[in-house]
């Protein structure tokens, strides 16, 4: 396999760069520096709220472009790349089906902060590990002053059996993710990881075969086939691993830091 010509690598967090206790390995550091010392351009593509990327990659906030929010909101030193948000019309509608789902509980994806109508403790312990900013109100159907990037439901019950077949309809129209276990993500039509990386691609004139993504759930599908380096995690969801032209070790064994290894050797 030839890398010399790699010039973007993508990660998704949780399920792939990120261990299972959220956390990112000491090695990728010292892997990182010599990505970039490479001219390489580094994304973080995920589901989490951009402030929670943030401090989760605090140490190299101003190296990396944070893909947040399933890519509908790309974000470089504070400076706004791309943002695709969802009709709040569409959101509402998402709300109330939603409050009819048992074991779930609604958040809006704003561009300022999250917004939750619960305080419920094991659901609030689930919600602090992906946004950093986010706020308890009484009414989500009444919020209005923000922009909104994305509706999620945190599913106790399992997304994918519980609460992914009430959405299911909205296929033709939105995108409708299982982006994890009791993670549900619904976002405007144009907004994916894949989209984002068109967005990237286009800016730093960069071509598919040029570059390098690894991802582990169903959000990351669109991602994965923006690139010719398309990895998937030994823990990925099966559907992942059929698409992915490669498979790197799982994310407890430190498997996106040993593929960047071989790259920057």
């Amino acid at each position: 396999m030839n890398f010399s010509d790699i010039r973007l690598i993508a990660t998704d967090m949780d399920g792939t760069l990120l261990n299972s206790k959220h956390e990112v390995h000491e090695s990728f550091y010292p892997v990182f520096q010599k990505i970039k010392d490479h001219g390489i351009v580094f994304v973080a593509a995920s589901g989490r709220q951009y402030f929670n990327l943030a401090k989760t990659l605090a140490r190299i906030k101003d190296q990396v472009i944070f893909a947040a929010e399933n890519g509908s909101y790309v974000v470089f030193q504070d400076e706004e790349i791309h943002i695709q948000p969802i009709e709040q019309d569409i959101v509402r509608e998402l709300i109330t089906i939603g409050r009819t789902i048992p074991n779930t509980y609604p958040i809006i994806c704003g561009k300022k902060k999250a917004y939750v109508e619960s305080d419920e403790p094991e659901f609030i312990n689930h919600l602090k590990l992906y946004f950093e900013r986010y706020e308890v109100v009484e009414d989500l159907l009444a919020i209005e002053d923000d922009k909104f990037l994305k509706f999620t439901l945190c599913d106790l019950a399992g997304s994918e059996v519980n609460s992914y077949p009430y959405y299911k309809k909205f296929e033709d129209d939105l995108q409708v993710k299982v982006s994890g276990p009791i993670w549900l993500d619904i976002s405007d039509k144009k907004a994916n990881k894949g989209r984002a990386m068109e967005v990237l691609q286009e800016k730093f004139n960069v071509t598919p075969e040029q570059t390098m993504v690894f991802g582990d759930y169903l959000n990351d599908l669109e991602m994965l086939e923006k690139a010719h380096y398309s990895y998937a995690m030994a823990n990925a969801h099966p559907d992942i691993k059929k698409i992915a032209r490669f498979i790197a070790k799982s994310n407890d064994e430190n498997g996106v830091v040993e593929v960047l290894s071989e790259l920057t050797d």
